[in-house]
């Protein structure tokens, strides 16, 4: 690859993956700007992803597999070595205590999903049933409502809805749709339409909104429920709609008929006729679209909340007028299990979606139980940092008979493991990512690397494939047919590869591994790692081929996919793979009859609680509500370690009301100590008003170690899953209450 040339790639900071393009100077990322021939970004970018340069030059990347000796030092073994060592010990764990005995966590961050689909091919091998990722630390509760009323995910139409509602979400920063900034000021500026944001901060996007509802910490579902009672109280719902589109509507209005709403709105903390009046502007729009996120998906009542503003959009008829279920080229979640969910063998609760709940990982393994996990296996995720309680995530790490890492880094989570795999960048392999939620039109976008891996650092395919031949997963399969069928074409592969999966189960069971060594030593320079995608455009094709043609592709059956396959890998802008009408949005439902299922009875008792005397969850040792983990300018996953990246607000100030800065005698720029039930930190103090008296907020994405120039790690700003515990957690998903802990803080002395 030529120096100083422009570089076509994405942006991985958030979901959105914005088209990029990436200067390099040697090995160094030197400038970015917005890729204009980006199919859904079209250009726009934020600051964050002017700064991905800090990602790639990190100082500390691993070059070596690494092996923890009984010291606790590690030593670095070549690769052959670890392959054979991590297969033979998850081999001898499986083989005395079952496959249950293991659990795989992770399979990609908010760029990194191609691993995804090789790592689920070695839990196949392997026969790992117990897996989880972030999915499970924050949308288990939103799925699952959404598979009992939609039986799919839905999403927002952000860009051309008459009202947007955004709860618990501050897109200026989270984004979570293409063009998040430009859209909301086009809101913003346009009288015909409105923005309403539920936040009891206020945020960048609360500055822009008409109506600010400045709920209390915690009061989001009071807010919900009132605003449903005063839409069925005034006659405000849709009912023709529906009567055509939606089953369980008399059971469900009957619920909140009587709710008395000055109860709710006291408890909430918004005035009756500013909620009335909400109502009023959901029911008159043309289009309504909502976006919760983890404001209050991290919050009390969570789930409750999922189902509520759900029914509040679907009574004003707002699906398929402001919302609609997508395609997916790869789904984030399966929801035919959605309410008959199998139960965890040691804790009991719910597996949502295949997913143990994050919060119960570390019991699961530290239980005195025949059927805990004693292994281990974590790729391009750091749950020692990201998980609430991480000491005892860490304890339970050490307390696994093994434990492996892949990852580009020495990650905290790296640092309790046995073996460590070193990984190739981002930008070093070729990526895509399966946060794809668009209607009517839906892209992907599959990017070729930039740059070669460091020497010693393999791309995931690469780790997997060795594992898969060491555990002789691919022994006795004709690779050297298939790759032949390759050479002649994807109808003849297609039809070699069908037959081989059909007369060989365990083709299917290696799938992405079988692809990756087979078609993807056909594939451009760098790309055998899209491999994996191949059968995912074929699915696209063949499920939904008439949205596939209507996004400009030809051909029936195999022609089709194969045309769609061959422009995702050629187009690093982006494809677009689907083309709807909007009045196709019902045929996207995967319920039996295509119709909205507004009830969900399992909760109905959980909103007449609502009425019940209101928990307080503050008290006189721990009297403020600690948000721990806002999204700001220059806050991040955790892949971003050099703390250099931060041009503001280095250490992740407290943020505080000039109420409590006052009361507890504290200034801006002072340190202040803040404690709560999960432990203590010190952070440094910043005063405004926008914060609420009594709430608190820490940024996520600080205090991971990092060595500035190779030498000592230091830790910048607080980790706030040192302050957070694993039992405050929503009832029905297990996902953790971050956003409502409870807190003191105390001075600490110039």
């Amino acid at each position: 690859m030529t120096e100083h040339d422009w570089h076509t790639t994405a942006c991985i900071l958030c979901s959105n993956n914005c088209g990029i393009e990436a200067r390099l100077d040697g090995r160094e990322i030197t400038r970015v700007r917005g890729n204009k021939r980006h199919v859904g970004s079209k250009g726009y970018t934020c600051e964050k992803a002017l700064r991905v340069g800090h990602y790639q030059s990190m100082q500390g990347r691993l070059t070596s597999p690494l092996r923890r000796e009984s010291d606790g030092s590690y030593t670095e073994i070549d690769w052959d070595t670890a392959i054979r060592e991590v297969a033979a010990g998850f081999r001898r764990v499986i083989g005395e205590h079952g496959t249950d005995a293991a659990l795989y966590y992770g399979g990609g961050g908010q760029g990194n999903h191609l691993v995804g689909a090789y790592g689920a091919a070695t839990r196949r091998i392997l026969g790992i049933t117990r897996r989880s990722n972030a999915l499970a630390q924050e949308k288990t509760g939103e799925a699952w409502v959404e598979g009992r009323m939609f039986g799919t995910h839905t999403h927002g139409h952000f860009a051309d809805a008459e009202v947007a509602v955004f709860l618990g979400k501050n897109p200026w920063h989270s984004h979570g749709f293409d063009e998040a900034r430009r859209v909301l000021k086009e809101i913003a500026a346009d009288d015909s339409r409105a923005m309403i944001v539920i936040d009891p901060r206020r945020t960048e996007t609360a500055e822009l909104a008409d109506v600010w509802l400045r709920v209390a910490p915690g009061g989001d579902a009071y807010l919900l429920a009132a605003i449903v009672g005063v839409l069925v109280d005034e006659g405000l719902t849709a009912d023709r709609w529906l009567r055509d589109n939606a089953n369980g509507v008399a059971e469900t209005t009957e619920l909140f008929r009587d709710l008395p709403i000055a109860t709710l709105a006291d408890r909430c903390g918004i005035d009756e006729e500013q909620i009335r009046s909400v109502a009023r502007r959901l029911a008159g729009a043309s289009s309504v679209a909502v976006y919760e996120d983890l404001g209050i998906e991290m919050a009390p009542n969570s789930t409750l909340v999922s189902y509520l503003q759900r029914v509040m959009w679907n009574l004003v008829g707002a699906y398929g007028a402001g919302h609609s279920a997508h395609t997916a080229m790869v789904p984030l979640f399966s929801y035919g299990a959605t309410g008959n969910e199998p139960l965890d063998p040691v804790t009991g609760s719910p597996i949502i979606s295949g997913l143990t709940p994050c919060n119960e990982i570390a019991d699961g393994i530290l239980a005195d139980h025949p059927n805990r996990v004693r292994a281990l296996f974590i790729e391009s995720a750091n749950p020692a940092h990201s998980l609430a309680e991480s000491d005892k995530f860490r304890r339970a790490m050490q307390a696994c008979d093994i434990s492996v890492v892949i990852d580009i880094a020495m990650t905290e989570t790296a640092a309790e493991a046995d073996y460590v795999l070193p990984a190739a960048s981002q930008y070093e392999k070729v990526e895509t990512t399966f946060f794809g939620m668009g209607f009517p039109d839906n892209w992907m976008c599959i990017r070729p690397p930039i740059l070669e891996p460091l020497e010693g650092a393999l791309p995931e395919p690469e780790i997997h494939a060795r594992l898969a031949r060491e555990l002789g997963a691919l022994d006795g399969i004709d690779l050297d047919a298939l790759r032949a069928a390759a050479e002649h074409g994807d109808a003849a592969f297609a039809d070699a590869f069908m037959q081989a999966a059909m007369s060989d189960p365990r083709v299917a069971t290696a799938g992405s591994i079988v692809l990756y060594e087979t078609l993807g030593r056909t594939l451009p320079q760098g790309m055998a790692g899209a491999a994996a995608m191949w059968f995912s455009a074929h699915q696209a094709a063949m499920r939904w081929p008439d949205a596939v043609r209507a996004a400009g592709f030809e051909g029936e059956g195999t022609a089709l996919g194969t045309a769609l396959w061959e422009a995702l890998i050629s187009s690093p802008d982006g494809v677009v793979f689907t083309r709807h009408d909007h009045d196709a949005a019902f045929d996207l439902l995967q319920t039996p009859d295509r119709k909205v299922q507004l009830a969900i009875p399992d909760l109905f008792d959980d909103i007449r609680a609502l009425l019940d005397e209101m928990p307080v969850y503050t008290s006189a040792e721990f009297p403020f509500v600690l948000s721990a983990g806002e999204r700001r300018s220059f806050t991040a996953n955790t892949i971003m370690r050099d703390p250099g990246w931060r041009k503001r607000d280095a250490e992740g100030a407290l943020r505080l009301s000039p109420d409590d800065a006052s009361s507890i005698g504290v200034a801006d720029g002072d340190r202040v100590r803040i404690t709560t039930p999960g432990g203590s930190a010190v952070a440094v103090a910043e005063v405004t008003d926008t914060m609420m008296a009594g709430h608190l907020a820490l940024p996520n994405g600080l205090g991971l170690s990092y060595s500035p120039a190779g030498g000592d790690p230091e830790v910048t700003g607080v980790a706030p899953n040192e302050l957070t515990t694993t039992d405050w957690c929503d009832p029905i998903a297990k996902t953790p209450w971050h956003k409502h802990v409870p807190a003191r803080l105390d001075p600490v002395a110039r």
